[in-house]
């Protein structure tokens, strides 16, 4: 274990420095330089007020085995402040890139620290050219290369988007199980697969003639229900008389159960007399939440944030992904089904994916401005200076959005021709559209506003497309990145 001290604001840090960091502790007043972390475990001893330049030992950064991680040790004589929990005297806790710290009990008086893990190094990778025949590339029922493909498991057979659900819808009408129509194995899961995706584009664009007209796309895509990964179930019911104790499999399943599902009984028969008036109660409570009880056989969607499950429901109102990201998220639909978390049914809260128009910014998100944290305070200073709060701006610049006044070629979500203010959204997406948002705030920002030091900086050639700003916190300061690239091959 070693100390790391944090620099005077007036040292320059070497290259050799930089390279070997894997994480630094970002002051959010610029007058502060960051602290490089370029050890697996090291303390660290640096200013923790901006009125004193005495330094203390306040906390101990351990990395941790996962990618982007790490564990924080209080070694300060008072608690302090992780991402606004209180940390006591030698407590600890996990810490992720965008954590924000501050080295005491409150954020007054205080400096406040951003933990940021640095980018792995760019390792330089040859293309390679990899020959690939367009018929091991075709869907098995329509015959042609892929549109939107999907992967069926376990079998792994491949096919286009439209042409399964078909299948799928059809299998469901007139069979107990979804075989696979390559096959014939039954399918439990199917999902798109971006990597092959991406392959098709590839064909296509060095075959032409392999595309399909538009209008037969258009038809396919029509058909296309699979938006995110399913899980398929069956039709047939398991008999009592083949009561077993139950998997580790069968275990993890009941702590994901569908709270509109049935209940499947995988214990034996010894239980069954515990447990008989609590699951009476529990099928009486399925019975009535929503006035929807889930088929056997129907196709669920996991949750992406808590893991649940919950019915994919094409005929309802309620969004079941997020319009953003594509990504399946279950906090508006048990909303609506007046379902709350419970042990075994893990539920997001309403607040996780809601509608724009009902969110409010109440700080400038970590992803804003390509993560220049320079820009991000400036920005935040420009906002001060016209007497405005960070609220108050976005929802002006909604109104230009909802309004169409704002060009969207750059903004970083899925369909955002067709998003909204009424649209709903994760917290990742709305942070996206706010920092999507701010750029044009600042791109026409009059230059009154700026404080004097921002206003003298010069443009960067490759604007928000640079990559030096990203690893060079000198030209990440010296350098204004929230304008449009005037070299290289980026869209304005």
């Amino acid at each position: 274990m070693t100390t790391e001290s944090g620099q005077s604001s007036r040292s320059k840090p070497s290259d050799d420095y930089d390279d070997e960091a894997w994480a630094k502790l970002v002051p959010l007043d610029t007058r502060f330089s960051d602290i490089k972390i370029r050890c697996g475990d090291m303390v660290i001893c640096s200013e923790i007020k901006p009125s004193s330049s005495e330094r203390h030992e306040w906390c101990r950064i351990t990395k941790n085995l996962g990618q982007g991680s790490a564990t924080l040790h209080n070694k300060s004589s008072d608690a302090i402040l992780v991402d606004e929990a209180l940390i006591p005297k030698d407590g600890a806790v996990d810490i992720i890139s965008g954590s924000e710290i501050v080295p005491g009990p409150g954020g007054q008086g205080y400096l406040q620290y951003r933990f940021t893990v640095m980018p792995a190094p760019d390792s330089r990778s040859q293309l390679l050219k990899i020959s690939i025949d367009p018929d091991h590339a075709k869907c098995s029922i329509c015959l042609n290369v892929w549109h939107d493909v999907v992967t069926a498991a376990p079998c792994l057979h491949n096919f286009c988007n439209g042409c399964f659900s078909e299948w799928m819808r059809r299998s469901e009408a007139r069979h107990q199980h979804v075989l696979c129509p390559q096959c014939r194995t039954t399918v439990q899961f199917v999902g798109r697969n971006h990597f092959l995706q991406n392959i098709q584009e590839d064909i296509l664009k060095a075959d032409t003639g392999l595309r399909r007209p538009a209008e037969d796309l258009a038809v396919l895509d029509s058909s296309s229900s699979i938006q995110s990964n399913l899980i398929i179930g069956s039709k047939r019911k398991r008999r009592f008389s083949t009561l077993v104790s139950p998997t580790l499999e069968e275990r993890d399943s009941l702590r994901l159960q569908c709270p509109q599902c049935e209940f499947e009984i995988h214990f034996q028969n010894y239980l069954l007399t515990i447990l008989l008036d609590k699951l009476i109660r529990k099928y009486a409570q399925i019975a009535t939440i929503g006035g929807y009880r889930c088929e056997r056989h129907g196709a669920h969607l996991q949750c992406h944030l808590c893991r649940g499950m919950m019915p994919n429901r094409t005929n309802i109102q309620v969004p079941l992904h997020c319009m953003g990201c594509d990504r399946p998220f279950c906090g508006a639909y048990w909303s609506s089904q007046n379902v709350t978390h419970g042990e075994s049914t893990p539920v997001c809260n309403p607040e996780t994916f809601r509608p724009i128009s009902e969110r409010t910014a109440t700080r400038i998100p970590f992803l804003t401005h390509e993560m220049n944290r320079h820009e991000q305070d400036i920005t935040q200073r420009c906002i001060a200076k016209m007497g405005r709060t960070v609220q108050d701006v976005v929802a002006e610049w909604f109104s230009l959005f909802n309004d169409r006044q704002i060009d969207r070629s750059r903004m970083p979500l899925n369909h955002a021709e067709t998003i909204t203010t009424s649209t709903h959204v994760c917290n990742e997406c709305y942070d996206k559209l706010v920092g999507f948002l701010l750029y044009w705030f600042r791109v026409t920002l009059i230059v009154d506003y700026f404080p004097a030091d921002a206003a003298a900086r010069e443009n960067c050639w490759y604007g928000y497309a640079c990559r030096t700003q990203h690893h060079n916190e000198e030209h990440a300061r010296k350098r204004n990145h929230v304008c449009r690239p005037t070299r290289g091959n980026h869209p304005s």
